[in-house]
């Protein structure tokens, strides 16, 4: 995530780029996300890989809402949503190649929204050659965001207020460490090795929503996430602002992140020997 990028491309998103994809985000919110929260009938919920992997209109109408609005900004970008990839998988291989390209989360934890519990959000990455660049971590309940950019630091923008710049935390030992992992993602031969690490940490959970375990670690709340499924509409934003914030973060074979990957597993961690503490811990899933 530190390479660096071809120029004239390596030039930062500006803040009035940057307040325009929140306005955008926030305008899809109002629109399509928030008259549907608590409002959906069984007949308005749609499965699609399984029982628990949810779909409703608010993912589908606010995805189509947020990529004709990215794509009137920047037209030469390639737009990679969710709901969209649902559909046409091969749309992600363009992302590592693509000299300016967006990822669309558009009701991530869609479970929880489904159910109407008010953990849910937004997120929208922008990358560079697969590289993240930008990255914004939107709660519609609250109807404010955390957002990062290449070479600064995480903040939380709320209302007219001054965005406030975010620190993750210390980091420690293992018997201290607070953090979200799902075991339930991992493939089932591995899950029984995974469960049985867990009593070494002082909490390990899941929230169903990456955006608000990104949310949490970047605003020092928890000491580690890992994906034990990795989606780039899911995990390009948080990286980012998890690197921001000043945690370290690569995938847990000690590569880089790139918004094109979907195998492995993404870690970010407090610091770097909070990271390899961790690392260690879970070397078997290698």
């Amino acid at each position: 995530m530190t390479e660096s990028l071809p120029a004239p491309l390596s030039a930062q998103i500006t803040r009035a780029q940057k307040t325009q994809v929140l306005n955008l985000v926030r305008r899809a919110a109002r629109a399509e996300i928030m008259p549907r929260f608590r409002n959906l009938g069984a007949a308005d919920i749609d499965r699609k890989s399984g029982p628990q992997d949810l779909v409703t209109d608010a993912d589908r109408e606010a995805e189509k809402m947020i990529a004709r609005g990215l794509q009137a900004l920047w037209p030469d970008a390639v737009i990679v949503g969710e709901e969209d990839a649902s559909a046409r998988p091969e749309v992600v291989d363009g992302l590592p190649e693509a000299a300016l390209g967006f990822t669309i989360d558009p009701v991530d934890g869609t479970w929880n929204f489904a159910n109407g519990l008010p953990l849910f959000g937004v997120m929208v990455a922008m990358t560079r050659y697969g590289v993240p660049v930008f990255g914004l971590l939107y709660d519609p309940v609250m109807d404010d965001c955390i957002w990062a950019e290449t070479g600064e630091a995480a903040e939380l923008v709320k209302g007219r207020q001054r965005p406030r710049p975010l620190r993750a935390s210390s980091g420690g030992t293992l018997e201290d460490l607070v953090g979200f992992a799902s075991p339930y993602l991992l493939p089932r031969d591995r899950q029984d090795s995974f469960v049985a690490t867990l009593p070494r940490l002082s909490r390990a959970v899941s929230m169903r929503c990456a955006c608000h375990e990104f949310r949490t670690f970047a605003q020092g709340g928890a000491d580690f996430v890992l994906a034990t499924k990795v989606t780039p509409w899911d995990h390009t934003p948080g990286a980012l602002i998890a690197e921001r914030a000043g945690g370290y973060v690569r995938m847990l074979d000690g590569s880089d992140y790139r918004a094109g990957t979907t195998s492995g597993y993404l870690l970010a961690a407090s610091d770097k020997t909070t990271w390899q503490r961790l690392r260690d811990l879970w070397a078997f899933l290698l």
